[in-house]
């Protein structure tokens, strides 16, 4: 075991205020970039959870966040003379005011609420993967809505309530999980159910855009490629993965979130650096002595400064996993609180870059104080 090792778990709660420092300088910017992740992928939730293979989209729409994603009613039976497609439905979306049917005494809510379609066939294409059975045969019901858990009481109604979308009559059929939505309240429908509620023209000939299923995954990439080379600028196509990964990118380029993550990184690395450097030159200074000693049996200032970096290098490692620890404990949380949190893995790397650069710095503005390890100290 090395000195610096040794030292930093002898004597832990000397270097306790840095390793808590870099933890939080950690969970700040990873809460909040998992966070609005996880904010995505919930209002994005029914098409991800889908059992399309490919995404059809506008050729200049750079995804699904605030851009126009209607489509020629004519692109749809062109995805079709693929020979790997065997099923295409375009994806239906509606906006409309809420008014739940309070009872005697209770309170009225009026909301703004979002509308996605869903065709309640066993294994259809925008059939989320995890809806039950009952769930599926409840949407079939004209009027028939789902309503996700954490939404509920924000909307005033419980399963089996009536309530009005638009000015027409719905009824809560089945409860959601994992679909919670913070901008705006998010409920499903049958796509019968959904033209109803619409208030929107839909005999312009466009629909909206097309959710396409393979016969083998496994040629996404292939079949992405052929439809592109086929499209003469009529439409793009996306593989899964390219579409979730655009929106969270369209997303996260927005510029209030983009201004706010560097605004939270800024301040995480000067928070981190201000406090673990200080924590690092008194716990040094405390031990200026043992330097001394050190000095004194001839070991170079060049290999006490060593000492320093690898002491930072160990705390460094301590607030990743002090890090770790509260991002879970905030990730359990969240889903109590019905806020969705999503951490990936590239972010997460990222981040403990940072806070091992900043451990290092922080290491490095302490060695300072070892101008006073001075053998000639020892006598005094």
């Amino acid at each position: 075991m090395s000195l610096a090792l040794a030292t930093l778990l002898y004597e832990w709660r000397r270097y306790m205020a840095a390793i808590v420092a870099l933890a939080f300088s950690g969970v700040m910017v990873l809460v909040m970039q998992g966070l609005f992740t996880g904010i995505i992928h919930s209002d994005f939730a029914t098409t991800e959870r889908s059992r399309a293979d490919i995404f059809i989209l506008p050729p200049k729409a750079a995804s699904m966040v605030n851009s126009n994603a209607s489509l020629p009613a004519r692109v749809q039976p062109q995805i079709f003379l693929n020979p790997h497609v065997v099923e295409v439905r375009s994806l239906e979306e509606t906006f409309g005011s809420w008014v739940n049917a309070s009872g005697p005494g209770g309170k009225q809510v009026q909301k703004f609420v979002n509308v996605w379609a869903v065709d309640p066939i066993p294994n259809a294409v925008t059939l989320p993967v995890d809806y039950s059975e009952a769930q599926r045969v409840a949407l079939m019901e004209p009027g028939a809505i789902g309503v996700d858990a954490s939404n509920l009481a924000g909307l005033g109604v419980k399963l089996g309530d009536k309530a009005s979308v638009n000015g027409h009559a719905v009824r809560i059929r089945t409860i959601l999980h994992n679909y919670q939505s913070i901008e705006q309240p998010t409920i499903v429908a049958s796509r019968d159910t959904v033209r109803r509620l619409s208030r929107r023209d839909t005999g312009n000939g466009d629909t909206g855009p097309l959710m396409v299923r393979l016969d083998n995954p496994a040629f996404a990439d292939t079949v992405r490629a052929q439809l592109n080379a086929g499209s003469h600028g009529a439409y793009r196509a996306w593989t899964r993965a390219e579409f979730i990964r655009a929106n969270e990118d369209a997303v996260m380029s927005q510029q209030i979130v983009g201004v706010l993550l560097v605004f939270l990184t800024i301040m995480a690395v000067l928070i981190g650096i201000g406090i673990t450097s200080q924590t690092l030159r008194g716990a040094i200074l405390s031990n200026i002595r043992e330097f001394a000693s050190l000095r004194a049996l001839g070991i170079s200032m060049g290999s006490l400064r060593w000492i320093v970096v690898e002491l930072s290098i160990w705390a460094g490692f301590a607030g990743i996993a002090a890090a770790g620890l509260i991002t879970w404990v905030a990730a359990l949380a969240a889903a109590g609180a019905g806020l969705p949190l999503v951490i990936r893995p590239q972010p997460a790397l990222l981040i403990c870059l940072m806070l091992m650069v900043i451990a290092v710095s922080s290491g490095a503005l302490a060695m300072g104080v070892l101008k006073h390890s001075q053998p000639a100290d020892l006598l005094r």
